[in-house]
């Protein structure tokens, strides 16, 4: 099941703890309604067992920049 995550193309997601959810709003000055969005029923939300309102943390692989990192809360679908 976890395998799909493993893969190359695939960018790390993590379900951010309440601690880290607070501290990504307050960083960022931003409420929930204000991150970008990721749909309950995508695939990889399904894989990881996040919920509506979670946020979920994707450290993207870049040539330029290394890593980059977003920030996605989960909505209904």
């Amino acid at each position: 099941m976890m395998e799909e995550l493993d893969h190359v193309l695939v960018p790390k997601h993590i379900i951010l703890n309440e601690e880290e959810k607070e501290e990504v709003m307050k960083r960022y000055r931003v409420t929930l309604k204000q991150l970008p969005r990721i749909l309950a029923n995508d695939p990889i939300v399904k894989l990881l067992g996040a919920k509506p309102g979670d946020v979920i943390k994707i450290i993207r692989k870049s040539s330029i920049v290394g890593e980059s990192i977003y920030y996605r809360v989960v909505v209904r679908a």
